[in-house]
């Protein structure tokens, strides 16, 4: 019998080892899948930036959960959708990409809004700082559109243009309220739009 209480200590401080250790390592995964998520998310940030053809009368978004990449916005380009998930799909660590990129219909109408709205934002004077090309990308990830939840969006354009069958959409982000409602204005100037959906976001300061 004085044999037996050893065991049952010992056995006793193996469980107690192995519960810590359990402990431990469920602890200690949510922040290594953390940070695992971040890499990839900044890797398939910079695999869409180089897309050749994405511009200002485009506008994506993404996520990453784990190995599972979701996509979604608009393209004017049809090959702008082939050519998002071909490059998400070459970045490391990437097992599955649920593509859900809408690709807007071709239109001599909406073309000639596009262009109409980019010329009045763009040559504005009072928004003529916005300077095409990417000066505000970096403050892109800290936005969040209630239209693409838990999604992160990009762009090399402060003003992204999208425009649908007569109706246009201004997303992208902005100084102050006022250059919000400015721009928003010189979109309504637009002969032949139906409506103007304003959701430009302001750069919190």
């Amino acid at each position: 019998m004085k044999t037996s209480i050893p065991r049952l200590a010992t056995r006793s401080a193996v469980a107690a080892v192995l519960v810590a250790a359990v402990t431990v390592l469920s602890a200690a995964t949510p922040p290594a899948q953390s940070v695992a998520t971040k890499e990839t998310a900044l890797m398939v940030q910079r695999a869409l930036l180089r897309l050749p053809y994405y511009g200002v009368f485009d506008f994506l978004v993404f996520g990453v959960d784990r190995g599972v990449v979701s996509i979604g916005g608009f393209a004017y380009r049809g090959n702008l959708k082939a050519d998002a998930l071909s490059a998400i799909r070459r970045v490391a660590g990437v097992e599955e990409v649920a593509n859900k990129i809408e690709v807007l219909p071709a239109s001599q109408q909406d073309d000639r809004i596009r262009w109409s709205t980019f010329y009045n934002i763009y040559t504005d004077d009072f928004l003529s700082r916005y300077a095409p090309g990417g000066a505000m990308r970096a403050r892109y990830e800290a936005l969040s559109f209630a239209r693409f939840p838990g999604m992160q969006p990009f762009g090399t354009y402060p003003i992204h243009i999208i425009v649908k069958n007569g109706r246009t959409m201004l997303l992208g982000i902005v100084d102050s309220e006022s250059d919000k409602s400015v721009a928003g204005v010189r979109a309504r100037e637009v002969t032949g739009v139906f409506g103007v959906e304003n959701d430009l976001a302001v750069a919190k300061r």
